[in-house]
């Protein structure tokens, strides 16, 4: 017998008769001898029903009662499929992030989870219940309902599995595991049997919407076997397990390449090259809360002045040239301004870059063959991003998928 934490997503309870098809399958997994704990999101479409109702009420509502309002929106979940349960002859229970014990900061809207109390979950487990819990949400010490951020059932769902010591958690979502690359992009991407919580972390980060980033962390944090299934179709998914379970395997060089063109590029042309530049360009840019991700600073031929570019996210991008413009290039005494929000990111991510070289060199060679001119690089151990015109994104895509042997169809094959 094992213990199950089962997550599913909107679009997997997006309608009556799909939340009945997680009831069977739910009910399939607990008459084969397993404890379950099935995690829910809203239905597909509520929460953002529930946002532009509240829109319509006050443009800039607090916090408190934005996340009081979308928190109802799992509730309407987990009743229906305990409804669901009930008329398949299966024992369930559902409760609210509250009722079951997710004790969270009181960071309302993007609250992080401190610790979960189990003993009545556990109870409940040992009665042969199926216990149903509302994602995305828990409660802090004053006793109000907070929200883990949007994606955040996936949070709870690993945390869950964490406090559960559970065998696996299993997240049911709309694909069929985490691939090589985007399939709709690259036809010939192929679905990974395993990959490392460090490789997913990057391609999470990177632009990869199959998992939330904080929910992989945790699994990776409290050694949580993670795996990605289809709701709508049968079979094994992907496997996201400790570096240390796959180091020993023989593994391909690259595990996936991911892409993103919500990225916008800034450059500031003869800045003084002396020491905290830098910080008088990024701190006001910090202040107004955007991150920044890629950097390049270079220096110009006479020494005394420099080049600095920089991304940020293309929501950013107008607010971050006006910063530039209105408050640091005055404080600098000077410089000029270029910005570019038609790029694309596109990053190869994979271990076994730690114990081969050449990969950098491969990498533009491949995008130099395709006529694809690289603008900005990035580097660490186990990645490579480079910054290219959006318009070159696909081709450069394929190109590399096929050029690091991601085509072939024994992709991390058992």
């Amino acid at each position: 017998m094992a213990l199950y934490v089962q997550k599913f997503g909107g679009t997997s309870v997006g309608s009556v008769e799909r939340i009945k098809a997680v009831a069977e399958k739910v009910k399939r997994d607990r008459d084969a001898g397993h404890q379950v704990v099935v995690v829910v999101s809203a239905m597909s479409g509520e929460t953002n029903r529930l946002i532009d109702l509240a829109s319509q009420i006050n443009e800039d509502p607090t916090p408190r009662e934005m996340d009081m309002l979308v928190s109802t929106g799992e509730q309407v979940t987990i009743s229906l499929l305990a409804m669901a349960l009930h008329q398949l002859g299966v024992p369930a229970t559902s409760y609210t992030g509250a009722q079951v014990g997710i004790r969270t900061d009181s960071a309302h809207t993007k609250a992080r989870i401190q610790r979960i109390e189990t003993d009545d979950l556990k109870g409940d487990l040992d009665d042969g219940q199926v216990v149903v819990v509302a994602g995305f949400q828990g409660v802090d010490e004053e006793g109000n309902i907070t929200t883990l951020g949007r994606g955040g059932s996936d949070t709870t769902g690993v945390a869950l599995a964490a406090a559960l010591n559970a065998d696996e958690c299993q997240i049911y979502t709309d694909v069929d595991g985490v691939y090589t690359t985007d399939p709709r992009v690259c036809s010939k991407a192929q679905r990974l049997e395993r990959i490392t919580v460090e490789e997913m972390l990057e391609l999470a980060s990177l632009g990869s919407k199959v998992l939330q980033i904080r929910a992989v962390e945790f699994a990776g944090k409290y050694n949580v076997p993670l795996r990605v299934l289809s709701s709508f179709e049968e079979g094994p998914g992907t496997l996201i397990v400790a570096d240390e379970e796959i180091e020993s395997m023989e593994e391909p060089l690259i595990s996936g390449i991911a892409f993103t063109t919500n990225e916008a590029k800034l450059t500031l042309l003869n800045t003084p090259d002396v020491p905290g530049v830098a910080s008088r360009i990024l701190g006001p840019i910090a202040d107004a809360n955007i991150e920044v991700d890629m950097i390049v600073q270079n220096v110009a031929p006479t020494g005394d002045y420099t080049d600095f570019t920089f991304t940020v996210a293309k929501g950013d991008y107008k607010q971050t040239m006006r910063i530039l413009q209105n408050d640091v290039i005055p404080a600098l005494g000077g410089g000029e301004l270029r910005g570019d929000d038609n790029i694309a990111k596109v990053s190869l991510v994979g271990v076994g870059m730690r114990s081969h070289a050449g990969v950098a060199s491969k990498m533009f060679r491949v995008l130099a063959e395709e006529n694809i001119n690289i603008r900005m690089v990035s580097t660490s151990e186990i990645k490579i991003s480079v910054v290219i015109d959006d318009k070159a994104m696909e081709l450069a895509v394929r190109a590399l998928h096929t050029a690091f042997g991601l085509d072939k169809d024994s992709i991390h094959s058992e």
